[in-house]
């Protein structure tokens, strides 16, 4: 039975749909929803100065795009729960900052004893799939727990 759901959201129309299938699912089984939202990260450090070719850019910037993230990540969080509130599910919020996207999601159902992710996937094929790579399918091959791949609403 499941009792703790984790549902990595990204603020994307896709995850919006699973997070609707994730507390459709809760309510049904009298489960708890954790939300978890992965803030981007360059090279595993949120205040990593950005350089290029003939460019500098002040390190302060780098720390408004953090407070940018969090903001973001709030905002994110904050939605989700207030559908869950909405539908009567008890459920949390979490985020981290992480360049490593899967690793922060499973390192999340590892730390709140989640015993399912339910996750969005994007579907991406090909070559596409072959190159950008699938945060979803990194997430499904390495859990240690069941995971639940929620399907674009358009298929």
């Amino acid at each position: 039975m499941v009792r703790h759901l984790l549902v990595p959201i990204d603020g994307s129309d896709l995850t919006a749909g699973a997070v609707s299938e994730a507390l459709a699912m809760a309510k049904q089984c009298g489960a708890r929803v954790s939300f978890f939202h992965v803030q981007p990260s360059y090279y595993g450090r949120p205040d990593v100065a950005i350089y290029g070719e003939g460019l500098v850019l002040d390190p302060a910037l780098s720390e408004q795009f953090s407070q940018a993230n969090a903001r973001l990540a709030r905002s994110i969080l904050d939605h989700a729960l207030e559908q869950a509130r909405a539908a009567g599910v008890e459920a949390s919020g979490d985020t981290c900052v992480s360049a490593l996207v899967h690793e922060a999601i499973l390192e999340a159902a590892e730390r709140l004893k989640c015993d399912l992710i339910a996750m969005a996937s994007h579907g991406r094929r090909g070559l596409a799939g072959l190159l950008i790579g699938s945060e979803t399918q990194r997430v499904l091959t390495q859990a240690r727990c069941p995971v639940l791949v929620i399907p674009p609403a358009d298929r």
